[in-house]
This record gives structure tokens, sequence and C-alpha cells, in this order.
């Protein structure tokens, strides 16, 4: 408790501190990333859900909004969770957490234990997020080769990518689609949580547990760039939620695809963009970065608009690839500003507020959208809220290029 330091040491008097082994590394990047790809398998099964519980797609949008603010409350109460008692104990517990939530979707029979199933989700994505992350920086050391935060990332949004996909090709191709991907979710689950409690403590320096919710904080230095770059990121985090809620909905009802693998395919496109973006941004000047993210989310807008104004998927294919990128540069752009020009003391608090942002445009506007199809239809709430969407990255875009008009 409190503010005491704990070091682990052996009987030769030598840290035990475990951080170079290549399998300790793998062991956990798997378990990131068989953690998230848990939380993005239900999308493709959405519905089959909505068939055999016979709920509407506004239902679909609320599942889908609980898991990411549980997402949310995750990361403001336990985000610092793995500093205070360690990193290997809080990945165990994100692995286990998301076995319980396959056996919760195996088992389950109505909405409320697919709601539930959501919630430790949420929560598994939230303890393993910054255990993970600060694991493998830990082990790797910032001399590796590969750097800790690449992994990471690939760790992280490769898990999101991948579980919408295999998900769905399970779904077609394995007998009972509504159980065979989450047996196989929970057999990868499991063996993630059995190699990551086969390693060793890689942090030295634990402060001791005490519960209290991480306060939010705007870093006053740098307070115009973070919000900029929240709200870019979160109108493309808005898409990509809308994208993992109902592509299932717009591919069956639309243009009468019934292919689970193909709605996979959409939301990997999306979150392996996303990837691929926050690459990206490291080639870009910072100044550039942000105007080119809010131009490619405006352009996705109107991708995602024509493959509903047209029913077609190849503008719906294009979007979802160019939203990503831009989601990416966004959010790799505020990352970066938050982690080398914030001030230190407060950069883990500047972070959580980050996410929360983004986690909190993931859920809120899935659940607007899901409204208007209940008032509308499909492509009427889905023209809305693309141009919704269009109408926040150009306001981000207005902000970053008035001052340089006042200054000429």
């Amino acid at each position: 408790m409190g503010n005491s330091t704990v070091r682990a040491v052996s009987p030769a008097g030598s840290s035990t501190r475990a951080r170079g082994s290549g399998l300790a590394v793998f062991s956990v990047a798997f378990a990131f990333w068989i953690t998230m790809a848990g939380t993005t398998a239900p999308t493709p099964l959405y519905p089959l859900y909505g068939d055999a519980f016979g709920f509407t797609p506004f239902t679909v949008t609320v599942v889908f909004a609980v898991y990411a603010l549980g997402v949310v409350v995750g990361l403001l109460a336990f985000g610092r969770l793995s500093d205070q008692v360690g990193r290997r104990p809080v990945l165990i517990a994100a692995t286990l957490l998301s076995v319980c939530a396959a056996v919760a979707f195996i088992l389950a029979q109505n909405v409320a234990a697919m709601l539930i199933a959501r919630v430790v989700s949420g929560f598994s994505a939230a303890l393993v997020t910054g255990a993970a992350t600060a694991s493998l920086a830990e082990r790797l050391g910032q001399n590796s080769r590969v750097k800790p935060a690449t992994l990471a990332l690939f760790a992280n949004m490769g898990g999101l990518a991948c579980g919408t996909l295999l998900a769905g090709i399970l779904a077609d191709l394995a007998p009972s689609p509504l159980r065979t991907p989450w047996v196989v979710m929970l057999v990868l689950a499991a063996i993630g949580a059995l190699g990551v409690l086969l390693h060793g403590e890689s942090s030295e320096h634990r402060s001791g547990f005490s519960f209290q919710f991480q306060p939010l904080h705007v870093p006053a230095e740098i307070r115009s760039d973070f919000l900029r770059s929240a709200m870019a990121g979160g109108a493309g985090f808005a898409v990509l939620g809308v994208l993992t809620a109902v592509t299932g909905l717009f591919l069956g009802t639309v243009l009468n695809e019934s292919s689970h693998s193909l709605t996979g395919l959409v939301v990997f496109i999306a979150f392996a963009c996303t990837a691929f973006g926050q690459l990206l941004v490291r080639m870009l000047r910072p100044s550039t970065a942000l105007p080119v993210a809010c131009l490619g989310l405006i352009a996705a807008a109107a991708l995602i608009a024509a493959a509903m104004a047209t029913s077609t998927l190849a503008p719906l294919l294009a979007g979802a690839a160019v939203n990503g990128l831009a989601t990416g540069i966004a959010v790799g752009h505020g990352i970066g500003s938050i982690t080398t020009r914030s001030a230190p003391q407060h950069r883990g608090a500047s972070v959580s507020t980050f996410f929360a942002i983004l986690y909190s445009m993931l859920a809120v506007p899935a659940i607007g959208v899901g409204v208007l199809i209940r008032q509308t239809s499909l492509r009427p709430a889905g023209e809305t809220f693309s141009a919704v969407v269009a109408a926040l990255a150009l306001g981000v875009l207005l902000s970053l290029v008035r001052p340089t008009k006042k200054a000429a």
C-alpha cells in the first residue's frame, strides 16, 4: 500500500526480473493479441444473434456500446493496476476475463448474457492494454531491434483485426456458428493465460495496491493539440464503432451478402489500416499529420455514404481502409504529442484521458446510429452519420488552418 517500492530478489541476491527471453516476449504479445481478438469476435455473429434471440439493430449497437463503456470504466478504475501489483498478475487476470467472456457467449441464451459478456470483454481489454504495453517495453528495452511500441501496436490492432476475421471464417465453415468461434477463442485465451503464468514478472517496482479512479487530465501545455487529436481520432473511432456494430446488417439486408467472413474482412481492413496509420504518422511532419488525418476522415465518410447510397461493396471497403489510415494518423499524432511534449508526471493520466475520449466516441455514436436505424432505416442512418463525421473532421481542419490565416 501507499508509495512503498517492492523488489523481488533471488536467494543469490540477483534480481528475479524476467526480461529478454524471446518466449516470454512472445507470450506477452500473444496474450495481448488474443485478449483484443476476443473483443471483436462478436462482430460477424451479430446477425446470427439477432435471429436467434429476436432483437433489433438498435440492440446490436447497445451490446457493442456496453463493451466500449466497459473499456472506459476499466481504464479509469484499473489503468494503473499493473504499476501497483505487477504486469504478470494483471495479464493473467485479463486473459482469464477473456476466457470468462467466451464462456458467457457459449452459454448465452438471451441479450442479458451478451451484455454481461461484453462488459467482461471491456474490462479484459482495459487491463491488458497498459500491462502488456509496459511489459513488452520492460522485456525488450528501447535498444531492441523490434521496438516495443511497434510490437504492442500490432498485438493490439492485430488482435482487433484478426478476432473478427477469424470468427467470421469459423461461423461460415465450422458447425454451430454461435458456439465454435467462442470455443476457439476460449482455448486460445487459456493458452495465453498459461503462457504468461509460466514466465516471471518483468517489473521491479510495484507501489502496492490502492483503489482510486484515475483522474482525467488534459495537459495544459498541449491542450489545443490534445483536443484536436482526440476529436479527429474520436471521429475515426466512431466510424470504427459503427462499422463493427452494423457492417453485418448492411451486408445482409442491403447487399444480400450472408457471408460472415466478408463482414469480418471489412472490419479487419479497418483495424489493420488503423495500425498502419500509426506507423505512417512517423513519416509525416507534426504540422501536417492532423490535416492529412482530417482530409482522410472526410474522404472516408464520403466513401461510406456512397456505399450506403449506391448499395455497393467497393466504396465500403475503400472507406474502411481510408478511415483506418486517417484514424491511425490522428491517434499516433496525439499519443506522440503526449509522450514528447507533456509534463512527465501527468503522462499516464493524459494517455488514459485520451483513450477514454476515444472509447467514448467508439460507443456513443453507435447507439445514436441504432436510434436512427430504428426511426428510419439503415441507409439514411448511415448517410446521416457519415455527414456528421465529415462535419466534425472539417471542424478540426478549419481550426488548424484558421490560425495560419490570422498569422498571414
